[in-house]
């Protein structure tokens, strides 16, 4: 019986320091694993990085490396674009150039001191100059928005254009440095009523895959100082808070007329009046006729009190 008890229990014993040691396994493995995905991740942004360092600026440019903080991509977007982090700052300035291993991917649409937004190569409002890079047809390189080929425009029905020739920038707008590659021919056509050719192209980069990319400075870059903030508007000519500002014209008074001329009264109605009568309100000068009109045919009341009272005195005396 000893014997069975003992057993019993050293089993037992086994068998929680196993689970113990299956416990204390699971966790190392956890660990590890958490420690693979990030060492995976820093071997990918390292392999981004290289590329991005492997572009190599024309003479006179210089390449800074930036990161992609947010996207505003797809069909509900106003704009094709995306916002790096930075900005004036760091020398950037409406126009600067954003390229990435593959090829551009556009210009600085706007920025702040610490941010700038990037418009894409795909929107519509995008035109970039552009040479092919074999025969050397120069053309409009033209976004049509998002998942949508580029097209090439103004090129001639007789200049030769083959598919998969990349497009290079020519430099002609002084924006781009000339001969970055831009997109590479899919499609090659032509219209009957048309003078050029109908050429479709797609961008050599994927928008949703870039992480980073790189900004050109023709230069040393210039921390672009922010402009000094407009003076407060005057609160005469803030719209919106009533007590503050003039009356508009329909609100100020309007200009009192000159009164009409009254009708020629006898003496004694005017001797009534007296010297020391003062000329009475606008509003109440047809009150003022009106009363001229009536002392003509009747005598005042208080002028018959006034007679009244004399004669009683005189009585009395």
């Amino acid at each position: 019986m000893r014997e069975q008890v003992s057993t019993f229990w050293n089993r037992y014993l086994y068998f929680v320091g196993i689970r113990e040691q299956n416990d204390v396994l699971r966790r190392e493995l956890d660990t590890a694993k958490d420690e693979l995905t990030k060492l995976r991740e820093n071997a990918a942004e390292v392999e981004r990085l290289r590329k991005l360092l492997s572009i190599a600026p024309p003479e006179e440019w210089k390449r800074q490396g930036t990161r992609v903080i947010t996207h505003r991509l797809g069909p509900n977007a106003a704009l094709e674009t995306f916002v790096i982090d930075k900005g004036g700052a760091s020398g950037v300035t409406t126009n600067t150039p954003v390229v990435s291993p593959e090829g551009v991917v556009g210009r600085v649409l706007r920025y702040s001191p610490s941010a700038a937004t990037v418009l894409l190569i795909t929107d519509p409002n995008s035109r970039i100059p552009v040479v092919s890079q074999k025969n050397r047809a120069q053309g409009i390189l033209k976004g049509e928005g998002p998942d949508r080929e580029l097209s090439l425009q103004y090129v001639p029905q007789g200049v030769s254009v083959e598919e998969g020739e990349i497009l290079v920038t020519s430099g002609v707008e002084e924006i781009f440095p000339k001969g970055l590659p831009v997109a590479r021919v899919t499609s090659v056509g032509r219209s009957g009523s048309s003078l050029f050719q109908v050429i479709r192209a797609m961008p050599l980069f994927g928008p949703l895959r870039l992480e980073e990319v790189a900004l050109l400075f023709k230069g040393e870059p210039v921390p672009v100082t922010p402009p000094a903030d407009a003076t407060a508007p005057d609160p005469v000519s803030a719209p919106g808070k009533p007590g503050k500002f003039p009356k508009t014209p329909a609100a100020m008074e309007p200009p009192q007329r000159p009164a009409a001329p009254v009708a020629a009264q006898p003496a004694g109605a005017r001797r009534e009046a007296g010297p020391s009568a003062q000329p009475a309100p606008s509003g109440q000068k047809r009150e003022a006729v009106s009363a001229g009109q009536k002392r003509e045919g009747a005598t005042e009341p208080g002028a018959e009190r006034k007679k009244s009272r004399k004669q009683a005195r005189t009585e009395g005396q």
